[in-house]
Order: structure tokens, then C-alpha cells, then sequence
């Protein structure tokens, strides 16, 4: 079982972005570095926000790429390349439609499932596949053609203290992910309903 060296919190950079559902991976990032009282620093050659803590023992990099969600590979690869990471080493959190806020998943491998972010990190590092997923529920408008909206929306008060739940439930099983015990990490994070 690999460990996990990198978590990277998908987003998109700037004010006007902050603060919305696609930002959920992002907010993960922020908080870890926040809590391990590590400022998330510019880091140029890896065209995002970059810090390092150390969590249950064990050195671990946080990266926010910087370079607009649709372009996120460029930035995971960079980090890759330069620590030599191996797509199973990292974990990339990013929202996900598709389960209710107050969830959150893990998952290995898999497709890009319509999410820009994930299909340019796929197409940067090779088609390589295998990297961890954390999916952080946003829910879904109901309709396809409001999705961009959507995501580029602030969510309400409820739905945002039901995301931030669910990320603090996420830091609370990352011990275990960073251990390589997926199936604990797994069982206690999708049991989970905030």
C-alpha cells in the first residue's frame, strides 16, 4: 500500500473565487494548512499555493494550483516531478455534484467524470489514472445547463456549515489515509453525514 505524500485541493484562484462550491477542494487544502499553522505560500514552479506539514508522522505537501481549475494538471505535475510522486502517492480533493453537501468521499483511480480538473490532472500526468480522490459534496441544481452557475455560485449558510463539516470529518480520517489504511479512512468518512 502507498502512502500518501500530497494532497491537492482543486479550485479556481483569486477573490471573486473563493468562496464558491467549486473552491471545495480548495478549502480543504486552506484548512489543513491553517490548523498545522502553515501559511500556504506562492510557489512558482509548481504554479500554485505550497505547504508542507507533517500529519500522523509522516511529511506531507499541500498544494492549491493557482492556474484555474481547467488547467490544474500543469501545476499536480509539476509537484509530481519535482518530489517524484507517484500518482497513488497523492490525494486530490475537488467538489463533487453528484453527492449531497455534508458528504465526502474517497475513491482510487477512475475517470475524470465530466470534472475539467481531473481530466487535465489525468492528461498532464500520462493518462495516469490511479491518483486518490476525495470527493467533497456540493449537490447538484437539478438541471445540466445551470451547473456552470452552479459551481461558480456561492453555496447558502446551511449548505456551506454542511460542507465544512464534512471537511472537518475529512482531516479527522486523514491519519489513517496517510497511513495507508484506506478501508478505516473509508468506513469512518462514508458513514459520515453532516
Amino acid at each position: 500500500m502507498s502512502q500518501l505524500k500530497a494532497i491537492i485541493g482543486l479550485g479556481n484562484p483569486g477573490a471573486d473565487y473563493d468562496a464558491t462550491r467549486h473552491n471545495a477542494g480548495a478549502w480543504l487544502v486552506e484548512s489543513l494548512a491553517r490548523d498545522h499553522h502553515v501559511p500556504l505560500r506562492s510557489e512558482r514552479k509548481f504554479l500554485g499555493l505550497y505547504a508542507k506539514i507533517t500529519l500522523a508522522g509522516q511529511d506531507l505537501h499541500l498544494l492549491y494550483p493557482q492556474t484555474f481549475m481547467n488547467k490544474s494538471g500543469g501545476s499536480v505535475a509539476a509537484l509530481a516531478k519535482f518530489f517524484k510522486l507517484a500518482p497513488e502517492e497523492m490525494l486530490i480533493a475537488h467538489d463533487e455534484l453528484d453527492i449531497a453537501p455534508g458528504t465526502a468521499r474517497y475513491k482510487q483511480g477512475g475517470g475524470h467524470g465530466g470534472h475539467n480538473g481531473l481530466r487535465d490532472i489525468i492528461a498532464s500526468l500520462g493518462n495516469a489514472k490511479d491518483f486518490h480522490r476525495l470527493r467533497i459534496g456540493i449537490g447538484h441544481p437539478g438541471e445540466a445547463h445551470r451547473v456552470v452557475n452552479y459551481v461558480l455560485s456561492r453555496p447558502g449558510k446551511p449548505e456551506r456549515a454542511a460542507i465544512d463539516a464534512a471537511l472537518d470529518e475529512i482531516e479527522r480520517t486523514l491519519p489513517d489515509a496517510v497511513a495507508g489504511d484506506w478501508p478505516r479512512a473509508m468506513n469512518r468518512l462514508h458513514s459520515f453525514k453532516g
